[in-house]
């Protein structure tokens, strides 16, 4: 490993079945009134909204509720809680969802003691709090994002076009996380692989980057064999308590910094997907899976000793008799059919973009350093354009 860095993670994990016991536990250790964050009533249907009240009732908690919270969180969806928390004075945000929950939650966390507008400050300029941050807990109801476990908040902004992401430091990142895999049964399908690719596409952003012999590296290939295995096992039966225990597990490691340790990181491809969630509303994961065969086939000659080796370590695909260059498209061809396989959407097409957004999409799109290659405009769009 060539790269120097600090890692340092304070989350707290509870995992299991019988997760939720915790809860009453760890809110005992945070202010009177709590922010309930929650989405659209999905854990009203499900009864996971009962048994967090409980919790909060049994830690004797004041109960402020902010629901509402959409797919992709947006600025003005922002400003709303932030004004919630400040009229009622809130102590703690406690999510209960999935990773746009728990961004939305870490956003409202720094701003509410911050008299600037928390776009422009926090996803516009990219600058740090310098205000008192409001403590997060998250109940994971939807593995994918890993933002239980980081300090990552990403944020729409409709009216502008853009969907950006902030990484804050470790006192943002959530004080602790209730991660129960039964939660996550009754997700819709389309919603389960999403969550899944994103997972598979986080790992991916960070070791297709660097040359070295880093330790990271072999660390990503075993999640991402292991997420491949279970992803299979939770499309046949959705209720595989060890298929989506190690979906959920996998999905906290491929995106709470341990990983990337030493690594350049590329993640174009989340730019890219990310551009096009602001300007069509899409699932996050999703805009990923369209974008990220044609980036990778684009790329793949600058990397190419990285792509044959996750040809063979990820896919197991035999090196006898082939090129670095055979393997290496092998790999991703490989990718390619599992990605079929499990649903994934696999053109942009099917999200509603068409050639006359191209230009909107390249302009909604930052260009990254990190990976193989560093794009050019006309680069973007020639790959939204094959993404169609």
């Amino acid at each position: 490993m060539l790269g120097d860095f600090t890692y340092c993670n304070p989350t707290r994990l509870h995992f299991g079945k019988n997760a939720m016991s915790a809860l009453t536990e760890e809110l005992a250790k945070y202010g009177q009134t709590v922010q309930l964050i929650y989405g659209g009533g999905s854990i009203k249907r499900n009864g996971i909204y009962d048994q967090v009240i409980a919790a909060l009732e049994a830690a004797g908690k004041t109960v402020v509720e902010d629901a509402g919270v959409m797919p992709n969180p947006t600025a003005d969806k922002l400003r709303e809680g932030v004004k919630i928390a400040r009229e009622r004075n809130v102590d703690f945000l406690l999510a209960v969802g999935g990773g746009s929950c728990a961004d939305y939650a870490k956003a409202v966390s720094v701003s509410m003691n911050c008299d600037d507008d928390p776009w422009e400050k926090y996803f516009a300029r990219f600058e740090e709090p310098t205000c008192e941050i409001i403590p997060v807990g998250v109940v994971l109801t939807m593995a994918g994002t890993g933002s239980e476990m980081n300090g990552g908040s990403v944020i729409t902004n409709h009216e502008q076009n853009l969907k950006i992401g902030h990484v804050f430091s470790t006192d943002v990142a959530p004080k602790f996380a209730i991660m129960n895999p039964e939660f996550t049964y009754s997700l819709p399908k389309y919603q389960m692989v999403a969550g899944i690719f994103d997972i598979m596409n986080h790992i991916t952003e960070q070791y297709f980057s660097g040359t070295d012999d880093n330790t990271s590296d072999y660390i990503m290939e075993g999640l991402m064999r292991g997420l491949v295995k279970a992803s299979r096992a939770a499309v046949a039966n959705p209720e595989d308590y060890e298929a989506r225990s190690n979906i959920m597990w996998t999905a906290a490691w491929a995106l709470n910094t341990f990983v990337g340790c030493g690594k350049a990181q590329d993640w174009e491809v989340h730019m890219l997907g990310q551009a096009v969630s602001a300007v069509t509303d899409a699932t996050h994961g999703m805009t990923l899976a369209a974008v990220a065969l044609p980036y990778y086939r684009y790329i793949m000659d600058a990397g190419l000793p990285k792509f044959a080796r996750f040809a063979q370590n990820v896919w197991g695909i035999d090196a006898a008799g082939k090129a670095d260059e055979q393997l290496a498209a092998a790999g991703l061809d490989a990718m390619e059919a599992w990605m079929r396989e499990i649903g994934c959407v696999m053109n942009l097409a099917e999200l509603g973009c068409d050639e006359s957004m191209l230009e909107t999409l390249a302009d909604a799109t930052f260009v990254m350093e990190g990976g193989y290659r560093k794009l050019t405009r006309e680069e973007i769009i020639a790959i939204f354009r094959e993404s169609l």
